[in-house]
């Protein structure tokens, strides 16, 4: 796992919508309005999750996105690497034998084993993924169900409807 960008982050918050929204939908261009975001940058990040396995798009009027697994069986761990790719954290780039005083051939005692800055940088990586791997999306999502008051599930729930009656009745009218 690279450096963690901001794609992670609004992948994840639009993970925890598809998990309010039950099994209706929802399509990105919502999803990203809703979030005050590019609908393009998001776009960019569905063909992922979809790809990964965890969500599943339809088409069509009352298309969009959908979890394709119980939130319970989607981990951050999935969804970081769906997102980010299975790279290192850490890029190990040799420093240690590039000493000046060692001229052009470092001593073996210098290079040889694993780097120690790098062994430090694995054993994090291994912490954080195994960290990633635990944490589920419905257990983030029962915290945010449990800090948000009713009303503003009620008002979420009103305006993505909103929304789906007014791409439902657009498109419904272009077709006739």
């Amino acid at each position: 796992m690279a450096h963690l960008t901001v794609s992670v982050e609004y992948g994840i918050h639009c993970l925890l919508w598809l998990v309010s929204s039950g099994d209706q939908p929802l399509s990105s261009r919502d999803l990203a309005e809703l979030q005050g975001i590019s609908p393009t940058f998001l776009a960019k990040i569905f063909p992922k999750l979809e790809k990964a396995g965890l969500v599943m798009a339809s088409e069509g009027v009352r298309g969009g996105y959908r979890l394709a697994k119980a939130p319970e069986d989607i981990t951050f761990l999935q969804i970081v690497d769906a997102i980010e790719g299975d790279k290192p954290l850490f890029d190990c780039q040799e420093i240690r034998g590039r000493c000046a005083v060692f001229g052009q051939r470092p001593p073996s005692w210098a290079t040889s084993g694993v780097c120690a800055v790098h062994a430090v940088m694995l054993r994090a990586e291994k912490a954080m993924r195994a960290e990633l791997a635990q944490e589920t999306l419905a257990n983030v999502a029962n915290t945010f169900g449990r800090k948000a008051p009713p009303e503003f599930s009620d008002k979420i729930a009103h305006w993505m409807q909103d929304r789906f009656d007014a791409r439902t009745s657009t498109r419904t009218s272009r077709s006739k």
